[in-house]
Formats: C-alpha cells, structure tokens, sequence
C-alpha cells in the first residue's frame, strides 16, 4: 500500500500498485500503465483481494504478454468526477452518514476526476519507470468504476489511450425501455433523475449536480458526442456486462449510441449478475485486451 498528497482532492490518498516480475530485475525497462477503479462502496483493495489481480497478471505475463504496472487508487464513493457540489473536509466529518467512513473518506475537495487524471498519473509517472504517453497508459474499472473509467478516458483522451468497463454505469440518465430496445429514453426531469438515484443520492447528487447540465456534461454518450466533435484521438473502449446485471440495458444504450457515433468499440454480454463473481471471471480479459492496446 503506497500513499501520496493529492493537491485536487486537498489530502493524501492511498493506491495499491502491481509491479511485473521483471521491475526489479531490469532496470532499465519501462513499463505502460493501467489504472484499475473500484466500484461504489469499495476501496482500492478490492481488485486483488476479491479478484485477484495480481496472480491473474502474473499468469498473463507468463503467457507472453506485454507486462503491465496497475495502479489500484482509493476513490471513496466519489463518482471519479469533479463535483458539481462540493463540501469542506469539516462539512463531511459532520455528515452522519459519511462520517463513520473516518478521515481516510473525507476530503477538504472533491475533485477525483483532476486527482485520477492529473494528480495521480503525474505521481506515477515521476516515481515509477513508466512508458509516459497516452499510447501505453489505459484505465478499466467495474461499476462506478467503469463509469470513471469511461468517462475519464473520454474527457481526457490526451492522457488515457484506452478504457475497458466491466458492469460500468453508462447511461446514467436512463429511462427506459427494459430491456432495452431503440430509441432508448433518458429522463429530462430532476425529480425523476432523483427518484431513481435515491439510494445513491447523498454522494451521486453532489457530484453530478442538482440541474441536468450538471448530469449531460457528465453523461458518457455526450461526453462521446463532444470528443467525435472535436476530431480528437478516440480511446480505444472495451464495455463488458453480464445479462443478469440490473445495469444491462443503460449498457446496451451507451453501445447503441457509439455505434451511431460510429466509434469503433468491443462490447460483450455474457451470463452473469452485477457481482464479484462476474467480475473475477472477467478481470483476465480486460487485462489481456489493455495488454493489447497499450503495451505495443
């Protein structure tokens, strides 16, 4: 367990990090880097504690794949955005229902999305032997975490050359029908944007904003639309998720909408619920197809 001071989110943050076999043998090489973000209620333990990360990148090595560094950070319940509401470090030790969480939780900001893209990969960079691009450094993550994997990737294409979800939420302002099927429909009306996020509402609302252009400027597929716009590189973007998961058709919505946009991207359904168990199945292929991309 590493630690260091981000200056967006105003305290020090903890990340796990996978070193391959040969780091401390060949000194001389530099490796590309993948980010791996937990979902809601998790922490940056996860990924190698329920889906064993390590063992699973140690045996894809040991097949002949390009070796990655993968850097697991602590992104509390934070959405992996900059916060169109923030509150004081105070504000949320106060907070009866983030206070439990203790002082490693709270922030004196709430700017992950600056801390991840900015803070962090410059820490990384500087205190590691990495490939310093965006051709070798991807990001990947389940659920929440796939939603900042995506978004990320897609807000700051100069940093991030790919971006895998598993189970990601990607369609947050998703209506309906379910199952999906075309057109899809997405809600226009904060109340019904708080009426379907109400369990998540103590974190999501402040982070996305209590008006819907706080909720569009954060919307993956609009966040897509505006990168195609700009004639930008596009990530490379893989989106996995299982059938049986609650999240199906808001995945099959974000597929459907960069197909329109005629982004060519990998997207794979397989049986599975909105669970460890899906995601300790699939961890080998987002790391696979990471390899693939950015350890060329």
């Amino acid at each position: 367990m590493e630690s260091f001071f981000s200056p967006a989110l105003g305290v020090s943050k903890h990340f796990l990090i996978y070193l391959p076999p040969s780091y401390g043998t060949d000194r001389s090489r530099r490796y590309p880097v993948a980010y791996y973000l937990h979902g809601y209620s998790g922490n940056e333990s996860d990924w190698v504690a329920l889906a064993e990360l390590d063992r699973v990148e140690d045996s894809l090595i040991a097949t002949g794949l390009p070796p990655l560094i993968v850097v697991m950070p602590d992104g509390d319940n934070g959405w992996y955005t900059d916060w169109a509401r923030e509150h004081t470090f105070g504000e949320c030790m106060a907070d009866t229902a983030l206070s439990g969480r203790g002082t490693t939780f709270c922030t004196a900001r709430q700017r992950y999305a600056t801390y991840v893209a900015r803070d962090l990969v410059a820490h990384i960079d500087s205190t590691y032997r990495t490939r310093a691009d965006r051709r070798h450094r991807g990001i990947a993550g389940l659920s929440m975490g796939g939603y900042g994997a995506i978004t990320l990737a897609l807000a700051h294409p100069d940093v991030f050359g790919a971006a895998a979800s598993h189970s990601g939420v990607l369609s947050p302002l998703y209506a309906g029908p379910t199952p999906f099927a075309p057109p899809p429909r997405y809600y226009t009306s904060m109340d019904s944007v708080a009426a379907h996020w109400e369990g998540f509402w103590p974190s999501i609302g402040p982070a996305f904003g209590s008006d819907t252009g706080g909720w569009y400027a954060r919307d993956p597929a609009r966040l897509a639309r505006r990168l195609v716009a700009s004639r930008r590189p596009v990530p490379a973007l893989s989106i996995d998720v299982g059938t049986e998961d609650g999240l199906v058709s808001e995945n099959r919505a974000f597929h459907a909408e960069l197909t329109a946009l005629g982004i060519v991207h990998r997207y794979a359904e397989s049986p599975g619920a909105h669970e460890w168990r899906y995601w300790r199945n699939h961890v080998t292929e987002s790391l696979a197809w990471l390899a693939e991309e950015i350890g060329k």
